[in-house]
């Protein structure tokens, strides 16, 4: 082992306490991965998998080129699946969008929905994992099967429809998100090996008439890339779905904070490699603070295992950026929000934070399409969080008010479905 890890070189931030557990095998997972030359052979997210109900994909096309900087590049048509790949430039990651062309369709992802109960009720729709550049896929694989990793065979890989260039882990058992591997160098074009390549006019048409809209609205120049994603755990499963990801990726503990009022705590990773969140996303986790069965006793509040209990395990939010500055005599954020409010999209909240605290945020409600949410973050003079407690405890207070009435929703739903 190195004398000095690089890995555990950063100052670690934030209030919550971690078990010895957690502590222990922080030092000697980060000490192995950089020891084994990992953490210089993986590097940045270079793309996101998600996947979307039959026929939404080119609705969800056009609402993510309205609401963030992304476009629409190309279609990969395969057997039983259209996959659109977004792309905002080679130095932000991808965003591959994943539609089954039937209904029927039945598979390890959909699986993953099934048993949660709205989950089930949009089986297709869920955020799968991100894709990593790596400089040596094989030597990469082959040590991370050492350490106890699983990976699909690239016969799995071809009947699951998946690009054939990827290494692409099992589910995560805390998780249930993916980790795939891209081999190439900084300078090459990413290329997704899978089925037929074409540009979809009906995608493209959506794409040119959402970046339209935000010329106009002249929000186009003002949201920026990937800030961060959020994903919600079990609280039991937070520490190991932290060291999981710190054990596949080259990123490195940033640090934890509880959030008190909502029985919660935030747990921040960052890139070693990358400074710039735009050009690789923190991976945040959020879990509960106490499991859901013992919340009874002291009416503690539950939004975030309420939330995995009801959709299971899964992203949460995708965080983009905004340019810092005011428009109009507003600050860009409350501009974005409000051309974007304007055109039919809903938000949970009123933008939460000031100037004075660094930043200022928001949640969409989320999408009909994905069931993800999009954040909007503004940080003001170089403010290196990415929270304040008021700001998270606000934002997660009123996400698990939408969750809960969709969870209402649900029910009644299925209900009328049962009584005809």
């Amino acid at each position: 082992m190195p004398a000095t890890s690089r890995s555990l070189s950063f100052p670690v931030q934030g209030d919550k306490e971690n078990s010895s557990f957690f502590n222990e095998f922080l030092g000697k997972l980060l000490e192995e991965r950089d020891s084994l030359n990992l953490s210089n052979m993986i590097h940045e997210i270079d793309a996101m998998m998600l996947t979307v109900e039959p026929g939404k994909s080119i609705e969800y096309i056009g609402e993510l080129c309205l609401m963030s900087p992304y476009h629409y590049l190309v279609t990969l048509e395969s057997e039983s699946h259209w996959t659109h790949v977004l792309r905002i430039d080679m130095t932000a990651p991808d965003l591959i969008i994943r539609e089954v062309k039937n209904d029927d369709t039945k598979g390890i992802f959909r699986s993953l929905n099934e048993v949660f109960p709205i989950g089930s009720s949009k089986p297709h729709s869920r955020y799968m994992g991100e894709v990593l550049r790596v400089t040596n896929r094989h030597d990469v694989v082959k040590l991370q099967q050492r350490r106890g990793f699983l990976f699909f065979s690239q016969d799995d890989v071809r009947k699951l429809e998946l690009p054939g260039n990827l290494a692409i882990t099992k589910p995560s058992p805390y998780t249930h998100n993916i980790v795939a591997y891209l081999e190439r160098e900084v300078d090459e074009p990413r290329v997704y090996a899978l089925g037929v390549s074409s540009i979809r006019s009906d995608a493209q048409q959506a794409c040119e008439a959402a970046k339209l809209r935000q010329k106009a609205l002249g929000i186009d120049s003002l949201i920026l890339p990937v800030d961060h994603l959020a994903t919600r755990i079990y609280s039991q499963n937070r520490e190991v779905a932290i060291l999981e990801w710190l054990s596949l990726s080259s990123y490195y503990y940033w640090g934890s904070f509880d959030i008190i009022d909502q029985n919660s705590s935030t747990n921040v990773t960052k890139s070693i490699h990358y400074a710039d969140e735009m050009r690789s996303p923190a991976k945040v986790f959020t879990a509960n603070n106490t499991p859901y069965f013992v919340n009874h006793f002291k009416i503690f509040p539950s939004p975030t295992e309420n939330f995995v209990r009801n959709y299971g395990p899964r992203l949460h939010h995708i965080a983009l950026a905004v340019k810092d500055g005011n428009q109009q005599g507003m600050e860009n954020i409350d501009f974005v929000v409000n051309a974007i409010s304007e055109q039919g999209k809903s938000f949970l909240l009123d933008v939460v934070g000031s100037k004075d605290e660094g930043l200022k945020q928001i949640f969409s409600s989320a999408s009909e399409h994905s069931s993800l949410i999009i954040e909007y973050v503004q940080r003001f003079g170089g403010f290196q969080g990415f929270f304040t407690k008021d700001n998270v405890a606000e934002l997660t207070h009123a996400a698990g008010i939408e969750e809960e009435l969709m969870r209402m929703q649900t029910e009644a739903q299925k209900t009328d479905a049962r009584n005809g």
